[in-house]
């Protein structure tokens, strides 16, 4: 799991997430990422957004945005990062809770530099503690380094002492003590 606060410019509707954590539930599949999500849901009031499933919806919605999902889902295309960074920050933005776990997002770097790109610059142009690099030239050029770095996606965050690596090869009960551990420390 790789945790980032994010703060972001406020929605048309007026809902920010300056406030809110946003957590990468990040694993192989079958490794229980849904299971733990379950209990962080029912014990913290996280709210999970699956990046499958908000594309899924997407995808019946009938817009022309929808159906072009589909298309390229449909000739096994990868949907661009920008799109599924939309519908996420689309569905934190509407959501009251400031708690949320990502599943299944970001897939590889081009996912995180993206989700960084929409979201995390907002967050810098936004923070106003008067540091002279917060300016857009400045953050241009350093999201272009970043970007540049070939860092697997857990590798950047671990650099970051964001990861928490949980071996799930163990009883759910048991993963979930661990994982509890870890959200308490949020």
């Amino acid at each position: 799991m790789t945790d980032s606060q994010v703060p972001a410019a406020a929605a048309a509707a007026g809902k920010s997430l300056a406030t809110k954590k946003i957590v990468f539930v990040l694993g192989g599949p079958g490794s229980g990422k849904g299971t733990q999500s379950g209990k962080l849901v029912k014990e913290f009031g996280a709210v999970h957004l699956s990046a499958g499933d908000l594309l899924r919806a997407h995808m019946k919605s009938g817009t022309p945005d929808g159906q072009m999902v589909a298309d390229m889902i449909a000739n096994g295309r990868i949907v661009p990062s920008h799109v599924t960074v939309t519908l996420l920050k689309d569905a934190m933005e509407a959501s009251d809770k400031s708690l949320f776990l990502i599943d299944g997002f970001p897939r590889n770097e081009e996912n995180r530099a993206a989700f960084e790109k929409q979201v995390m610059m907002e967050r810098l142009l936004g923070r106003q503690e008067g540091r002279t690099d917060d300016n857009i030239e400045t953050i241009h050029k350093r999201f272009k380094v970043f970007t540049e770095q070939s860092l697997p996606v857990v590798e950047h965050y671990e650099a970051l002492s964001k990861v928490a690596r949980i071996d799930a090869h163990r009883d759910p009960e048991e993963v979930y003590r661990e994982v509890r551990r870890l959200f308490e420390e949020l």
